[in-house]
């Protein structure tokens, strides 16, 4: 196999869902038996008295959603237009409730996924 370059991944990334991605991550931390979080945990001794305040802090959300409501077509949409998912898969993910449509975003973009897709009728939480 040919090695690929940082840019040849880089794209086959960018293609990739944000679920689709995920699951990389941690088949990658399986596979080579790391984690992306041990570098913020060996720099936090270091910040001194700060680190218990940063701890405190969440700064990554989950968009947990719990059920479709009545209108499981326009849930099924927006859940296209957060995940980039296809038809099938966005059916699925509304169908399998509840599940996670979005994981680990900033509080805006978690703030902001829960109220379209109570907009459109469906019951979410945000962790």
């Amino acid at each position: 196999m040919a090695k690929l370059s940082q840019d040849d991944l880089l794209a086959q990334f960018e293609e990739m869902t944000l679920i689709e991605l995920s699951e990389f991550v941690k088949a990658f931390e399986e596979k080579f038996d790391v984690t992306a979080a041990a570098a913020v945990a060996v720099a936090g001794p270091a910040a001194g008295g700060a680190a218990p305040e940063a701890a405190e802090e969440q700064d990554e959300f989950d968009v947990i959603l719990e059920g479709a409501g009545d209108k499981k077509i326009q849930v099924i949409k927006v859940v296209r237009e957060l995940t980039s998912l296809g038809l099938k898969e966005a059916k699925d993910l509304v169908d399998g409730t509840p599940k996670p449509v979005l994981e680990k975003v900033a509080k805006e973009a978690a703030e902001k996924a829960a109220e379209s897709l109570k907009a459109a009728g469906a019951s979410v939480t945000v962790k």
